[in-house]
């Protein structure tokens, strides 16, 4: 296709100036406390969805030191709790979609009938548009696999968010920079009748000044849900750089009404991307920023809000924090626990293990990683770690409280012949009891030290 101003492609490419402007004058910010929720690569667009007592969340991954949005992969992490988010690796990626060529941008997971649909943008090799894929599974982490072998739909326009009412019928919604959309057969990979675009009113969307093309203030990235009988849209709101607003309807096509803002513009990154759900009796707001060491508009990183509903339904502002959400009770550590569940961490990184699932690895002397909240009760005696090590071994060290925190135990690592070669080594524990955060610290010497796979106390 032949890009016009207003597609998304040209305004990103303006927005790549703006990014390059900030950048000269914004530092990068650090990590702090346990926002971002994923802290060992960057995450952007999260799109959250409950499901058998776990919040699943589908993000893009921006590529180390990236200058524009060099996206290759999605990833998927769940929680329990809200902080100690399990890393469950990248089960779709661009090659998923053979058709495709580039960009795996922001996509939406939903659950129908025991499978998993997840609807994603990605430049259509035939054509060079953006077209939106749908990748099925049987399982909310995957692997996923392409359910027709060909787009969905095709506009050249991005940001799918699908919605089942309460009635059975499901919605897709995209669009930048127009908001389009359809109404989704039961089997999810069909729709009927053509897209339909919505009214991008100034009473529907907000007012934007100084750009004709757009008098409104939908951007892109629409997230459509109900909640008492009133279907809001949250979407991001007049680039560059956005801020998220809402707006609220009757019914699922409309008419909307424009309510305001919810997170207005703030962080180190020029985009924003917003997904909200309800777990376990409160409310979450999901966005990313550019809060990570290295972040900016192109190396994003999800973050976390609890918030509450005003009264009359309408959502109250929202700011970004480094502390994130409120732990939602507590992690058994007398159950095997994977090492690649986190609530921050220092130095790690994660891969596939050949035990299935994923590890924690590239640890190097004096990386780190925490747990938050580990409910010990009246104390631990034994600490047993899964681990694998082509080099010298090392040392992990269980402290509570901090990386350099009080040691209660400390459990020597040897090299076993391979960094898939995996051994369980245990040492006994004294004064873990009651709820503490846990750290693992890794000790050694040179160069990688091992890898980590699970985890396990006994009390």
């Amino acid at each position: 296709m032949t890009p016009t101003l207003s597609s998304p492609m040209i305004r990103r490419a303006g927005a790549l100036l703006t990014a390059l402007l900030c950048a000269l004058v914004l530092a990068p910010a650090l990590a702090k406390a346990d926002n971002p929720i994923v802290q060992h690569i960057y995450t952007a667009d999260p799109a959250p969805m409950v499901h058998n007592g776990r919040v699943y969340l589908y993000t893009g991954h921006d590529e180390d030191g990236s200058t524009w949005f060099t996206m290759k992969e999605w990833r998927v992490w769940s929680s329990d709790d809200m902080v100690n988010w399990t890393d469950h690796g990248a089960p779709m990626n661009v090659g998923t979609f053979a058709w495709a060529s580039k960009d795996a941008w922001a996509g939406q997971a939903i659950q129908r009938n025991g499978k998993f649909y997840w609807y994603a943008p990605v430049v259509n090799r035939a054509t060079g548009r953006m077209a939106i894929g749908v990748g099925v599974s049987d399982s909310p982490t995957g692997p996923f696999r392409d359910a027709i072998g060909r787009p969905l739909v095709e506009n050249g326009e991005i940001d799918p968010s699908v919605f089942i009412d309460d009635n059975g019928q499901a919605y897709l919604y995209w669009g930048n920079p127009n908001l389009w959309y359809v109404r989704l057969n039961a089997d999810m990979t069909s729709f009927s009748g053509s897209p339909t675009k919505i009214p991008l009113t100034t009473a529907g969307f907000g007012s934007r000044t100084g750009d004709a093309a757009r008098p409104t203030l939908y951007e892109e990235g629409p997230w459509v849900y109900k909640r008492n009988g009133l279907y809001y849209n949250v979407f991001a709101a007049k680039c560059c750089s956005e801020f998220i607003a809402y707006s609220t309807a009757p019914t699922p096509t409309g008419p909307w009404t424009y309510r305001g803002t919810i997170m207005p513009t703030q962080g180190s990154s020029f985009t924003n991307h917003a997904g909200i759900v309800d777990f376990k009796g409160s409310s979450y707001f999901f966005y990313h920023n550019g809060a990570l060491p290295g972040g900016g508009g192109f190396t994003r990183s999800v973050a976390v809000e609890r918030f509450s509903y005003n009264a009359d339904g309408t959502i109250p502002t929202i700011n970004m924090t480094t502390g994130g959400a409120p732990q939602a009770g507590t992690l058994n550590p007398f159950v095997r626990q994977e090492a690649e569940t986190i609530a921050a961490g220092s130095g790690i990184e994660t891969e596939p293990s050949s035990e299935g699932g994923m590890n924690v690895g590239w640890i190097e002397n004096g990386d780190y990683l925490k747990v938050k909240g580990a409910a010990f009760g009246s104390g631990a005696r034994t600490f047993s770690a899964r681990v694998a090590s082509a080099g010298a071994g090392g040392t992990v060290e269980v402290r509570l409280d901090g990386p350099s925190g009080a040691v209660v135990g400390r459990c020597g690592v040897s090299g076993t012949g391979g960094w898939q070669n995996w051994t369980t080594v245990s040492c006994p524990v004294s004064g873990a009891t009651g709820t503490r955060d846990l750290y693992l610290r890794f000790a050694g010497g040179s160069g990688y030290l091992f890898n980590v796979n699970w985890w396990q106390f006994t009390a």
